[in-house]
C-alpha cells in the first residue's frame, strides 16, 4: 500500500514523516535515508518519531 506522507522534516539522514494506515490510524515513521543503513521504526506520536530520529547513530554514515 502506497502511503501519503504529510509534514515531512529531516533531522540529520532521518526523515521523519506522518501518515494514515491502513485502519485510519496516525502513525508517524522516522527512516533513515543513508545507503545500506536500513532503519526505519513506526511511531504513535511525533515526538517519540523525532526522538528516535535525534539519537539515531547510523552505521552506515
Amino acid at each position: 500500500m502506497l502511503r501519503r506522507f504529510r509534514n515531512l522534516a529531516r533531522l540529520g539522514p532521518v526523515e521523519v514523516g506522518t501518515a494514515n494506515d491502513r485502519r485510519g490510524r496516525t502513525r508517524h515513521t522516522a527512516a533513515c535515508t543513508a545507503p545500506r543503513c536500513g532503519f526505519s521504526a513506526e511511531y504513535d506520536t511525533r515526538s517519540a518519531a523525532e526522538l528516535a530520529a535525534r539519537t539515531h547513530r547510523c552505521p552506515a554514515h
